[in-house]
């Protein structure tokens, strides 16, 4: 063996690509090239291309000799006389080459950077965007105004005053419209009939619960899950359950607490 690495025959983007991967292999500074070893493995690469295959693009060609002319000039002497220095000229014949190589490495671990990402991205999944109506109507029976509405909720709310024992045990209750509407919705499936909202409460409900319930109701019947019902102003609020399945979903998950 001479000494050198082994190289083996697989296929580069460039030329580029090709020397990145000598000057990695030997361990090389890029800023100080040994041009002499990286030439003789560039042509011996080359060769082995050809023996191969027939389509090695004219590139690599054109990297080949542009390596030997560099080898040549760093062979040279370095001229004696005191004829001003042409400036366009650098200094190091090896220096286009590495800023070619610098650049070249930039652009490739900006690709894979990309690549990486990409990916990571495949492994991530968004929901799609959910259609939401323009407007929503409460299913509510015909006749029934919001002024009704509110007269009831007046009244249960002076009902649970009403009701309020002078003296309680203190303790922490904590309602939600959503908790309050799966409790509603378990009360309405088991019967047929529309149900009074004060059947919805417990015997002596605080204010709370009697205004996260009516919220609750509401919510419902925007839903269209319920419909509401009243005979007149003072008369009780109805509770009616829809069986509309297949078109409206009872899971509450998503409600606003």
């Amino acid at each position: 063996m001479n000494g050198q690495p082994l190289i083996q025959v697989s296929d580069f983007e460039g030329p580029l690509d090709l020397l990145l991967h000598l000057i990695k292999t030997n361990e090389m500074d890029i800023y100080d090239i040994r041009i002499s070893t990286i030439t003789s493995q560039y042509l011996t690469y080359l060769h082995q291309m050809q023996l191969v295959r027939l389509d090695v693009a004219g590139e690599y060609f054109v990297m080949a000799a542009n390596l030997m002319a560099i080898k040549a000039k760093l062979l040279l002497p370095k001229p004696q006389s005191v004829a001003p220095v042409d400036e366009d000229e650098p200094a190091d014949p090896r220096e286009e080459l590495v800023n070619q190589l610098l650049e070249y490495q930039r652009y490739k671990q900006a690709a894979q950077a990309l690549k990486q990402r990409a990916l990571e991205r495949q492994q991530h999944f968004t929901r799609p965007a959910m259609a939401v109506p323009e407007s929503v109507e409460l299913t509510v029976a015909p006749g029934i105004k919001p002024v009704d509405l509110q007269t009831a909720l007046v009244r249960l709310m002076q009902r649970a005053t009403l009701a309020k024992p002078v003296t309680q045990s203190v303790h922490q209750e904590h309602f939600t419209i959503k908790r309050q509407m799966t409790t509603i919705l378990q009360r309405l499936k088991g019967t047929t009939a529309p149900v009074a909202f004060e059947q919805l409460l417990v015997a002596h409900p605080v204010m709370e619960e009697v205004v996260t319930t009516f919220l609750a109701v509401l919510e419902l019947a925007r839903q269209r899950q319920v419909q509401l019902q009243q005979a007149g102003r003072l008369a009780p609020l109805q509770v009616n359950f829809l069986q509309m399945e297949g078109r409206f979903s009872t899971d509450v998950a998503s409600s606003t607490d």
